[in-house]
């Protein structure tokens, strides 16, 4: 700790005697000084010792004495020395009393003992307390490097909390709380979620302070990783704020994880090309080939079932990045296998249906939904039914058929379910397929326009009676001969033949995107 008014009072070589403040040599000081200046304030700092003779002071009167002393307290001045035997053979009574008066500690300093020698004492004590905390910073160090190696994060955290006298906590991508010391922690640490939010928003490296929940202490945040975006961030917790062994654990701690956390991207990007490789042979269509890749590293996810998630993203964005983290942290969180594979502006996810992975992306895919511009198609993402290993091609092709339509519909996600459950009459309104539409019965429609009769609503009603004539003719309310009149009048201007089942599909197709469109 820092040299005290009390430890230079029972340094046996200085000699000094409390005249005044006894109740205060607790305080700490930071440094010594000789001033014979009426008014020394301007050039304190706050935590001195000032050493005087009162060589310009009029010692002797109270009032001048009084207000010496204030404004020496209000400066911050924690001591003052008064050497005897140079301008005065005692101290005199009125600053004696207006040092009693100010509670500021008053110490006669002997003839024999210099003011050189007080410094001395006081740049020692503070050189020895430096010393002391530099060597416990290393001594810290050592501590949390063993732990590290050999208990990993957890181990790491306990030490620190055991350190700094405080506890400490460790956030993961996503900003959820992995690993927390003492136990009691991980909840304090879990109220903490936004301010890691907004720490992580920031470039690398980046720390901030904030008070604890309910102000019950005084929290450091400080980020992990040397990236642009932060992958993890550590809090540390204490009454206070820490003392520089305190500051050298700290530093120590953000630097071992940092390693840590550089470490898993290098096993992380390494774990992503054996994923990548093992989605290629799935869908190939050998899934014994994936496992004897895969080994146990994706436990039982590629025995099915799983569901396959295929998301699109711009180049220039981060949406891509920030669903791989969702996945990655909720498998993290509840245990579960995930294979990821980011494929330039693509991502693949294959995750086993029914777990927390999906749900986590669906969640994503739902905040992002809720936030989007009527112009942001930064993301768009499809999920494809639960498949097995055999079925892996299709269900790849299944979500492919969904992201496609989430882009057509303006959706961040679609499920192939929706489009397998759904009518195909929302796919008609691509605007190809419209294009295509109005094209085909432009013709019909111009006829129609001139007054020479209802080609398009006779074409539509014969088609809806799947081509009986009698039924469609009654629906319009005509003769079944002018129907056939009417239906080769269609052929002679589409030049094709009702005949044809494919033309009757395409004109059906394209009464009801027309009708979409226009209804």
């Amino acid at each position: 700790m820092p040299p005290t008014l009390a430890s230079l009072v029972h340094h046996s070589a200085l000699k000094l005697t409390v005249r005044a403040g006894e109740d205060r040599l607790d305080a700490p000081v930071r440094w010594a000084h000789a001033s014979e200046l009426a008014d020394p304030v301007p050039y304190m700092e706050g935590g001195e010792l000032l050493l005087i003779t009162a060589l310009k002071l009029d010692a002797e009167d109270r009032d001048a004495m009084r207000r010496y002393v204030k404004r020496l307290v209000g400066a911050g001045v924690v001591g003052l020395g008064f050497a005897v035997g140079v301008h005065y053979d005692d101290i005199p009574e009125a600053l004696v009393e207006a040092a009693c008066e100010e509670g500021l500690p008053l110490l006669e300093v002997p003839r024999r003992t210099p003011f050189l020698a007080i410094s001395k004492a006081v740049s020692a004590a503070i050189a020895a307390d430096q010393y002391r905390a530099v060597t416990a910073g290393f001594a810290a160090q050592r501590e949390l490097t063993r732990h590290a190696l050999s208990d990993g994060p957890e181990g790491l955290l306990a030490a620190l909390a055991s350190q700094v006298d405080g506890w400490a906590a460790l956030y993961d991508a996503s900003g959820s709380v992995v690993a927390a010391a003492p136990d009691w922690a991980g909840r304090r640490a879990a109220r903490l979620t936004a301010e890691v939010t907004r720490l992580r928003e920031r470039p690398a490296p980046a720390s901030s302070v904030v008070a604890g929940p309910e102000n019950e202490d005084r929290v450091e945040l400080h980020s992990l990783g040397t990236g642009r975006r932060p992958r993890a961030a550590l809090a540390v917790g204490t009454a206070s704020a820490p003392g520089t062994a305190e500051r050298y654990a700290v530093h120590s701690a953000v630097a071992l994880l940092t390693l840590t956390t550089e470490r898993s991207r290098s096993l992380h990007a390494a774990e992503q090309r054996i994923g990548a490789a093992v989605l290629r042979m799935l869908l190939a269509g050998e899934p014994d080939h994936a496992r004897a890749v895969a080994g146990d590293l994706y436990g039982g996810l590629l025995d099915a079932p799983f569901r396959i998630i295929v998301a699109q993203g711009v180049a220039e964005g981060d949406a891509l990045g920030a669903l791989a983290e969702a996945a990655e942290s909720a498998a993290a969180r509840s245990g579960e296998a995930v294979l990821v594979v980011p494929e330039g502006e693509r991502l693949v996810v294959l995750a086993a249906d029914g777990g927390t992975v999906v749900g986590a992306c669906g969640d994503f895919a739902a905040a992002r939904e809720a936030a989007r511009k009527a112009d942001d198609d930064e993301l768009v993402v499809g999920l494809s039914a639960p498949a097995g290993p055999i079925a892996a091609s299709a269900a790849y092709k299944q979500a492919e058929q969904a992201l496609s339509v989430a882009r057509r519909r303006g959706r961040v996600l679609v499920e192939h379910e929706q489009m397998a459950a759904g009518s195909v009459l929302p796919l008609l309104a691509d605007d190809a397929v419209k294009a295509f539409a109005d094209g085909l019965l432009r013709a019909l429609r111009d006829h129609d326009a001139t007054g020479r009769g209802d080609l398009v609503a006779s074409l539509r009603a014969w088609l809806s009676r799947h081509g009986q004539w009698d039924a469609a003719a009654a629906d319009l309310g005509v003769h079944r001969h002018t129907l056939r009149y009417r239906m080769r009048r269609v052929e002679e201007i589409l030049g094709r033949s009702l005949d044809d089942p494919d033309v009757r599909m395409e004109l059906w197709l394209a009464l009801k995107a027309t009708a979409a469109d226009t209804g």
